[in-house]
């Protein structure tokens, strides 16, 4: 989707008016899909259950298709409308798409984990929202990187650019806040059915928790406002799941908080 520097500008102008169309109507699509799925289920006794599961991951795609189409056209735009600059290589918005970019890859490794442990449908359905949600924003920060002629991965300690007072120690795998090392993911692909739901609902726990303070920390540096809603419907829809997935675990007699290994 990286655009071609020798297209004239009428026809730059015309290829992006036609993709914020066709972003419209994606969205438009996608909003019906989600209701018709509700609304077929609205009858049965889970009904509540499954419109809670539902509802983060159809926002966040919905962001996701409204924003995917025109940030790749433009570079990114102040809230006036005029061109922002191309980011620096050490500057919040490519850290952060970095960053979420590699956080988003193992929340989508953990979940086809437990897909393939359990037939759980509650559990399963999670998994296939963390899935498909995570990896369409993924594949947005990386398109973003490109766009904007940088590269995928630094040399930088993860999350430098949100100028913390403290750096997050990596450790076995584990490069950010909330993200599983390497022996808690062996230890879940090891497991099998409730066993499996129950540690991949505490290690999806902490992940979230840590997902929601760096999307946060972008929200609070951002200067490309594409990038910062976002970020944005990061923190509403994983704020959302947080307590869903606490209480999914107290449905199975367990409490957050990922056991030592």
């Amino acid at each position: 989707m990286t655009a071609d520097p020798g297209r004239p500008e009428g026809s730059a102008a015309k290829g992006s008016a036609a993709e914020g169309g066709a972003s419209e109507a994606a969205v438009g699509t996608a909003a019906q899909a989600v209701t018709g799925a509700v609304t077929a289920e609205d009858g049965g006794a889970a009904a509540p259950r499954r419109r809670r599961m539902w509802w983060p991951a159809a926002l966040a795609a919905t962001v996701a298709l409204a924003l995917g189409v025109p940030a790749l056209v433009a570079s990114g735009t102040s809230a006036s409308g005029s061109s922002l600059s191309v980011p620096a290589d050490d500057s919040p918005e490519a850290g952060f798409a970095r960053d979420m970019a590699t956080h988003h890859q193992q929340a989508v490794d953990l979940s086809f984990a437990v897909r393939d442990r359990t037939g759980d449908e509650p559990t399963r359905t999670l998994a296939f929202d963390i899935i498909n949600t995570q990896a369409n924003q993924r594949g947005m920060m990386m398109g973003w990187l490109d766009q904007w002629g940088l590269t995928q991965h630094v040399n930088a300690k993860p999350m430098a650019w949100m100028k913390m007072g403290h750096e997050y120690q990596a450790h076995d795998g584990s490069l950010m806040p909330g993200m599983a090392t390497n022996t808690q993911i062996a230890k879940l692909r090891s497991l099998s059915g409730r066993d499996a739901e129950v540690f991949y609902l505490q290690l999806m726990i902490e992940h979230h928790k840590g997902g929601v303070e760096m999307a946060q920390g972008y929200v609070d540096l951002a200067k490309n406002d594409t990038e910062k809603r976002l970020a944005q419907s990061m923190v509403i829809a994983q704020t959302s799941e947080l307590q869903l997935m606490t209480d999914m675990l107290q449905e199975r007699g367990a409490a957050p908080g990922v056991p030592a290994s």
